[in-house]
C-alpha cells in the first residue's frame, strides 16, 4: 500500500474529503518526525523512537579487512501488543 492508497482508504472509512485526510495524515507524520527526535512517541499503534547505535568494528566482506563503523541514529517502530495480535 502506498501513500495514495492509504489516503483513499482513510477517506473511504472516515467520510472526510480527501484534501482533509491528506492534511491530517501529513500533520501526524510531521508530528511524529519532530517529536521523536526528543522523546518516544507512543500511540495505540505502537511506539516511534530514535535509537542510538554505538560505534563498532566491522569487516569489509570483500577483503576481510577490519573497518570502524561510526555511531549513528536509527528511526525505529515497536508495535503495540494490540497491533501485534491483530497482524499475527
Amino acid at each position: 500500500m502506498n501513500q495514495r492508497d492509504m489516503l483513499a482508504a482513510v477517506q473511504k472509512k472516515s467520510g472526510l474529503a480527501l484534501k482533509d485526510v491528506k492534511v491530517v495524515i501529513e500533520a501526524f507524520f510531521d508530528t511524529v518526525t519532530k517529536t521523536s527526535k526528543k522523546e518516544p512517541v507512543r500511540t495505540t499503534l505502537g511506539t516511534f523512537v530514535v535509537a542510538k547505535r554505538a560505534a563498532r568494528m566491522g569487516r569489509n566482506p570483500q577483503t576481510g579487512e577490519a573497518i570502524k563503523i561510526a555511531a549513528s541514529k536509527k528511526f525505529r517502530f515497536r508495535p503495540s501488543k494490540a497491533t501485534k495480535e491483530a497482524v499475527m
